[in-house]
């Protein structure tokens, strides 16, 4: 039996090759569409939120970013967002306050002093919490941290009460900004962990053999090789968790105390931008429903470009590699 094989020449088809090539060509354009489908959600969304926006700019007889009042309904109506964004701001910035130097210091265990086992779990438990509904904090923090917070309240006041945001004159500790605060710390710290734990397992190995070759501890390899480097995702990872907090609503919702007023100290109620939209949403009228769609319009606008930086941060210490966080 002769096994002579005759060699392909230009006219004999290539069915294996055509094939793939043509499969490839399906999933690139499927994909390249999948892409440009999100591109076009996302701007139908800013658009539909433009287009529901409109009455109240045209309406509002108040300055809509620094107006304190909130009274959409009012004959002429008057409202703007300047006690909404106060209350974001100060809830996210004491939320990261607290949040930031447990989630690096957790991920610095992890990657650095944990053996493989403890890193494990640890890892899996700060996963857990990522994933845990935002709804569940709230409920938490309404049962359980409120009535349990007194104490520090208090000594705030008794021992920091000569700065203006820590006195309470009132002696009524009830639903806060500081609140608040604390649960969006507890919510943003896996995210924050997490994206810090990836960025220091970045770091080059042989960084980290030469300053233990030279003598350093295990401290001071952190100090001098660790953190300089990822110092620009360390940031990043530090935006995503702002991004969150400004974003968060119902857990904010059940203990921020919802009062439209920019507060004299962080033991008063307030509100957040989110917040007021998810309690007066469903029982407003036409005008007061567009002035929430347009506090909604600005919301999405700071999320966006707080996401957008902190990516970048995040993709320029782990170049290019995709970190992956549930929230």
């Amino acid at each position: 039996m002769s096994t002579d094989l005759k060699p392909l020449d230009a006219s004999t088809p290539r069915v294996q090759g055509t094939s793939v090539r043509l499969g490839d060509r399906i999933f690139r354009n499927l994909t390249r569409g999948a892409g440009i489908f999100v591109l076009v959600l996302m701007a139908a969304i800013g658009a539909f939120l433009v287009w529901k926006a409109i009455p109240a700019f045209q309406n509002n007889s108040g300055n809509f970013f620094t107006t304190q009042e909130w009274f959409p309904d009012a004959k002429p109506p008057v409202f703007g967002i300047a006690a909404l964004a106060f209350g974001t701001a100060i809830s996210s910035i004491m939320a990261m306050v607290i949040a930031l130097p447990i989630a690096i210091g957790t991920a610095l265990f992890i990657a650095y002093y944990a053996n493989r086992r403890i890193s494990s779990s640890l890892g899996f438990v700060i996963d857990v919490l990522a994933a845990v509904p935002s709804i569940i904090y709230g409920l938490w923090g309404l049962e359980v941290l409120m009535t349990h917070m007194d104490g520090i309240t208090r000594w705030l006041n008794d021992y920091l009460g000569f700065i203006p945001l820590f006195k309470n004159d009132i002696g009524i500790y009830t639903k806060s900004i500081f609140i608040a605060s604390v649960v969006l710390a507890i919510m943003i710290l896996p995210t924050i962990s997490a994206l810090s734990r990836e960025v220091f397992v970045q770091v080059p190995r042989a960084h980290r053999e030469a300053a233990i070759a030279l003598g350093a501890t295990r401290w001071e390899m952190i100090r001098m090789t660790v953190l300089p480097y990822a110092r620009s995702g360390i940031l990043g990872a530090s935006i995503l968790g702002l991004a969150r907090a400004v974003g968060e609503t119902l857990a904010v919702t059940l203990v921020i105390g919802n009062s439209v007023k920019i507060p004299d100290n962080i033991f008063s109620p307030a509100y957040t931008m989110a917040s007021v939209i998810a309690n007066q949403f469903p029982e407003a009228t036409s005008l007061h429903r567009s002035a929430l769609i347009e506090v909604a319009l600005i919301l999405l606008m700071i999320t966006f470009v707080i996401n957008v930086i902190a990516r970048l941060l995040v993709w320029k210490v782990t170049g290019g590699q995709r970190v992956v966080v549930q929230e």
